[in-house]
């Protein structure tokens, strides 16, 4: 029997120098067999090279799994009809990760008979969070090991020197002065020199955008097309969710879109500079509210405006399983059933320029809006609105004017 009653544990494994470490470390303190599960989320070719890593470094099994359909479709789109962005500009790309991975490690430790998983997030940031809350969500009794949380090694240098006293590759690549995390959504880029929020992002970091003045001098034009608040279509091409995003990414990027720069609040407590590119994801985020400013109620969508904040902070804390965020789901695809249409974007130089929209739902009606002659809209009606608009104004006024103030 291992430590703590485990003798089995599925390690949500990228191949990278952390991970690889917590692989072998876990064999050693807990006496537990290791089975590395890599979910690919559109994070690129790191995926195969990890099952060769994980099987040397000691894995008795080496599992990868394609989440990139589930993850855009499932995760991804729904956040997007809810419109969620957090803190202003951040559109959630690991957010939104964590809880997919999360449940494909809970689904990976049934299926091998696992008694835990294990993640390498540290104990200073959300995806710890995101992880666990995920995991207990789904399977109330699993145990998580966090190494970070548990072990004496303090940084890079210890966990060089752990592998090499374990005849663990070290990557001979030239270390990057900060921390990468991609999927199909996003790359977001923090820690090292972006510590500093005084500090530009160093030349030549970013993956998916070229700078944008660097970007072509002619501008591009893009159609979107939606089906209740889901993005179906670029330029009349029907297209699967992941297909979909991956073709808005390569747009996207060639443009110079989706980079932002921010100091953000994270769940435990601190303020943490994150960079992040996320062009498919910027282009749907315009594309869509395009579509529902014609398709959707005055005060339905103001509403929706009031709410999104509240459920891109449950997503960013780690709470997509809870029942909170799936009540507010509920009601934000209730009110996308009308969000059928197109939108039209220009493209240039980092910009996406909304440039028409149109829908057989529109409640956009020409006939009344038109500043010509018409006959559906008697202008004298607003004289009696205004009066009874200003009624309490009024009141007020006459009452604080005749005390003197």
């Amino acid at each position: 029997m291992g430590k703590r009653g485990i003798d089995k544990v599925v390690l949500a494994y990228s191949g990278g120098l952390d991970t690889s470490v917590i692989l072998r470390w876990i064999i050693e303190e807990y006496g537990a067999e290791v089975v590395a599960y890599t979910a690919d989320v559109g994070q690129g070719d790191e995926v195969e090279e990890a099952v060769e890593k994980a099987l040397a470094t000691g894995a008795v099994e080496a599992i990868t799994d394609d989440l990139t359909d589930e993850f855009v479709a499932d995760f991804v789109f729904p956040a997007l009809r809810a419109n969620a962005v957090y803190e202003g500009y951040y559109l959630l790309g690991t957010s939104l990760a964590r809880p997919v991975i999360g449940k494909g490690l809970v689904e990976t430790a049934e299926r091998v008979g696992a008694d835990a998983i294990a993640h390498g997030a540290t104990g200073k940031g959300n995806d710890q969070v995101r992880f666990e809350l995920a995991a207990f969500a789904l399977k109330p009794d699993i145990k998580v090991i966090a190494p970070w949380r548990e072990w004496d090694l303090k940084g890079r240098a210890d966990c060089v020197a752990y592998a090499e006293r374990h005849g663990i590759p070290v990557p001979v690549t030239p270390e990057k002065p900060y921390s990468m995390d991609a999927n199909l959504l996003h790359i977001s880029y923090e820690g090292g020199v972006l510590e500093d929020p005084w500090v530009a992002p160093p030349k030549g970091m970013f993956k998916m955008t070229v700078d944008p003045w660097e970007a072509p001098d002619m501008q591009e034009t893009l159609t979107i097309g939606f089906e209740k608040g889901t993005p179906v279509s670029v330029n009349g091409v029907h297209l699967e969710p992941a297909a979909l995003l991956q073709r808005l990414n390569e747009v996207g990027g060639r443009n110079g879109v989706g980079r932002i720069d921010i100091v953000e609040n994270r769940f435990v407590g601190m303020k943490s500079r994150g960079v992040y590119e996320t062009p498919g994801g910027t282009i749907l985020h315009h594309a869509h509210r395009a579509v529902e400013s014609i398709t959707l109620d005055r005060e339905v969508a103001h509403l929706r405006d009031e709410l999104a904040p509240r459920y891109a902070e449950m997503v960013y804390n780690g709470f997509w399983y809870a029942p909170e965020r799936e009540a507010l789901q509920a009601f934000m695809d209730r009110i996308q059933e009308r969000v059928t249409g197109e939108a039209r974007l220009l493209l240039y130089k980092g910009n996406v320029i909304v440039e028409g929209r149109r829908s057989d739902d529109s409640l956009y009606d020409e006939k009344t809006v038109t500043f010509e002659e018409d006959d559906v809209y008697d202008q004298a009606d607003a004289t009696g609105f205004i009066r009874l608009q200003s009624l309490r104004l009024r009141t007020f006024a006459e009452k604080r004017l005749g005390e003197g103030e």
